[in-house]
């Protein structure tokens, strides 16, 4: 097993085993439950940490982040063809009328 990635918030952590699996890499986090221990514990040892089960599948799997994480920081913001107003490329719909991309 080899670390793949790790962050301090474990939503980012399950977004990118999720990422990960859908490649048909197998993985596995751990730390998921060790917040608890922050103050006893360096709070980066309480981090939770996707780790890829085959070594020979590492490479793969953070080529994939790496392409998913620059993809995400590229998008763009959108205007809305109905009412006009900017939304943040993060928002599927506008949040003043509530329209579609």
């Amino acid at each position: 097993m080899k670390k793949l990635y790790t962050h301090e918030n474990h939503l980012f952590v399950h977004n990118a085993k999720h990422f990960v699996e859908e490649a048909g890499i197998c993985c596995i986090v751990k730390n998921a439950y060790l917040a608890g221990g922050a103050g006893d514990l360096s709070p980066f040892d309480t981090w939770p940490e996707l780790w890829v089960v085959n070594e020979d599948d590492y490479a793969a799997g953070l080529a994939l982040l790496k392409k998913v994480f620059e993809a995400q920081q590229d998008a763009t913001d959108w205007v809305c063809k109905q009412c006009g107003e900017t939304n943040g490329s993060a928002f599927e719909l506008c949040w003043k009328c509530g329209a579609d991309l």
